[in-house]
């Protein structure tokens, strides 16, 4: 399937409360759409010490309900276009814009997430599994950190290429979005159990793929 992408750069980590600053959504063979938009908050010091974007700086951007609205419309015409959209830990991103859309944004279409495939057909490999990292293991091109064109477009360039590191995803959209929730359970469940072995509480964390249950 050809290859579509998105990126989402907020004001917080946790998706049921983060409004989106900056966003970049495309498609491999049309030109990539870029977003700034005002969330209408103060944007917290430590989310523009990720982004650098700055609450002055989001002011002059596109009214937020505005920004989701797009978002949501370029996501639909990907997917009814036969695209599948590449996201680099989608459950994030997708999450926010469930949530900023009142519920509105479901995911009707396939996505393949590079770090929900990486993390479980490589899981020993030592090291961090952050986007820059998986893209210097795999050899992909990376440009900036936490830029919300170049975070998307390195997500489509690694679901090409673990698509042909890995036998294991030579399957239908339907079995790769069943295989990539599976994966990602297991995993959170391996993960909780974990916490629980060190008397750490797990309540915080998300078994569901691609969107989060509600907080």
């Amino acid at each position: 399937m050809p290859l579509a992408y998105l990126d989402l750069e907020t004001t917080s980590v946790n998706p049921h409360e983060a409004r989106i600053v900056t966003a970049c959504v495309g498609r491999v063979d049309v030109e990539r759409i870029m977003f700034l938009a005002d969330p209408g908050i103060e944007i917290p010091a430590q989310a523009t010490a990720v982004h650098g974007i700055t609450t002055d700086q989001a002011r002059n951007g596109m009214p937020h309900e505005r920004v989701v609205a797009s978002l949501i419309g370029e996501m639909r015409s990907a997917w009814d276009a036969g695209y599948i959209v590449a996201a680099f830990n989608a459950c994030y991103d997708l999450t926010v814009l469930h949530t900023q859309s009142g519920g509105e944004f479901t995911v009707d279409g396939p996505v393949v997430d590079p770090f929900v495939i990486d993390r479980a057909l490589d899981p020993y490999r030592r090291g961090s599994r952050k986007l820059a990292d998986v893209c210097a293991h795999y050899g992909v091109r990376f440009d900036a950190a936490h830029e919300a064109a170049s975070d998307a477009l390195a997500a489509a360039r690694l679901a090409w290429k673990v698509g042909r590191r890995f036998p294991e995803l030579a399957v239908t959209a339907d079995e790769l979005m069943e295989l990539q929730q599976r994966w990602h359970r297991a995993r959170q469940d391996s993960y909780i159990d974990y916490l629980l072995r060190q008397g750490k509480s797990a309540d915080d964390v998300n078994r569901n793929w691609p969107l989060q249950s509600a907080a």
